[in-house]
């Protein structure tokens, strides 16, 4: 069969396009890593094809989310607070399983008691359970009941596609780190108005600053790119946040504030109900 002259050079430009489109570019690096050379393809690893998957077989990306149990022994007084919570923030967090709030809170009220958590009543998570297609990003104002904002965000290259299913602490491991985040100073970087995160859970997310893990603004979580692909685009282990809201986001975390990243196999020392229970009866949810 004879093809139009050009016609592989051609397909060969558009293939170029659609992985630019993807979301290599990544998270803002250390200068040693700025004059690394560009990943080759062995190491972005095969690329995808048009097969259609028989539908017998199960979907790599499959959108069940992994079951997240009640955490045990958490007093009544949390566990009503957190309900009550869920409910005042209304149809805007109605996506935020009650189990993943009710980690985030109890982790954001014993870090509060413990003196790690400076910016009280503000209280942002992500379920990186959820696709990359889905806003998965609450910031909440826990004070006043309601979501100060609501967004997409990406996960790490090495994390996954549309689901991210494998986490690491690892330097260059371009991966998503699981568990507590205090927000530290912002500055601006290669993607603008940046803000660093000091991971606060010891062996699961304590690289965050050695990674270079900040909020910042990515193309690949755009409006534009999130109607072209179906998905956001990947990070290098940064929760990177779209362009139109990064801003927003970012001044509403003042240093010292609290994130979540949670996700399946999340563990944490701060998950601790007790610690919970003694912060919220002595200053609610300040």
């Amino acid at each position: 069969m004879r093809t139009e002259p050009g016609f592989w050079g051609k397909k060969w430009r558009q293939l170029a396009v659609a992985a630019v489109g993807l979301g290599l570019a990544g998270c803002n690096v250390s200068a040693s890593e700025n004059n690394a050379a560009a990943p080759n393809s062995s190491q972005l690893g095969p690329a995808p094809t048009d097969t259609a998957v028989p539908t017998a077989t199960p979907l790599p990306d499959s959108l069940a989310l992994t079951p997240v149990a009640p955490l045990p022994a958490l007093p009544d007084s949390v566990r009503q607070a957190v309900q009550l919570l869920h409910k005042q923030l209304g149809p805007e967090a109605a996506a935020l399983r009650p189990e993943v709030l009710e980690r985030a809170c109890v982790g954001y009220l014993a870090l509060r008691q413990e003196g790690r958590i400076q910016q009280g009543g503000v209280l942002a998570v992500a379920d990186m359970d959820l696709p990359s297609s889905e806003k998965r990003l609450w910031v909440l104002d826990l004070r006043q009941g309601r979501v100060l904002h609501r967004s997409h965000v990406a996960h790490g290259r090495g994390s996954g596609k549309l689901r991210a299913r494998r986490f690491s602490n690892t330097i260059k491991s371009a991966c998503t780190a699981l568990g507590f985040y205090r927000t530290q100073d912002t500055y601006g970087g290669k993607h603008g108005l940046s803000r660093r995160l000091r991971g606060l859970d010891a062996g699961q997310n304590d690289n965050a600053l050695r990674r270079y893990v900040v909020l910042h603004a990515a193309d690949y979580v755009s409006r534009q790119h999130l109607q072209r692909h179906g998905q956001a685009g990947y990070s290098r282990g940064c929760p990177a946040l779209p362009p139109d809201q990064y801003r927003a986001i970012i001044n509403s975390l003042p240093e010292g504030a609290c994130l979540l990243l949670a996700g399946p196999g999340l563990e944490s020392k701060w998950l601790d109900g007790a610690a919970a229970a003694r912060q919220l009866a002595a200053r609610g949810w300040r």
